[in-house]
């Protein structure tokens, strides 16, 4: 299955052990990580601004909705910020299922429904998964 997860650079060590775990289940992850650049979690506000104007973050941002468009499965890793959300609602609005991660400090409102299902803990989401194989 082609899973792409949806998560805040501030999760970075979390998403890549996710991929870990989902790789060795024979998944395939649509890495933003891996497409983008780590060192732009620790960019200033004017450095990071001139990352998305430039054609680098075009190449990002293509690639990131792509991959939400085509995936087969999303996983929302909470609580992240802005970008992931905008990536759970066009996942939503292209009717692919999404399931995710719930953090206590998570500040979503109602918009939490577009996400399938919720669980609390790794173990717990990648059973999960493996159902939905």
């Amino acid at each position: 299955m082609r899973i792409y997860i949806a998560a805040s650079w501030k999760h970075q060590h979390a998403v890549e052990m996710l991929t870990d775990l989902l790789e060795s289940r024979g998944h395939t992850i649509l890495s933003w990580i891996r497409e983008g650049r780590p060192e732009e979690a620790f960019l200033s506000q004017k450095e990071l601004a001139h990352f998305i104007e430039s054609a680098e973050g075009e190449r990002v941002f293509e690639f990131c909705i792509s991959s939400v468009t085509s995936a087969d499965l999303i996983i929302y890793l909470g609580a992240s910020g802005c970008d992931a959300w905008a990536e759970v609602g066009t996942a939503y609005g292209s009717k692919i299922p999404i399931l995710g991660l719930m953090a206590k400090s998570e500040q979503v409102g109602i918009m939490r429904h577009m996400i399938k299902n919720w669980y609390g803990s790794i173990s717990d989401l990648l059973e999960a998964v493996d159902v939905i194989k």
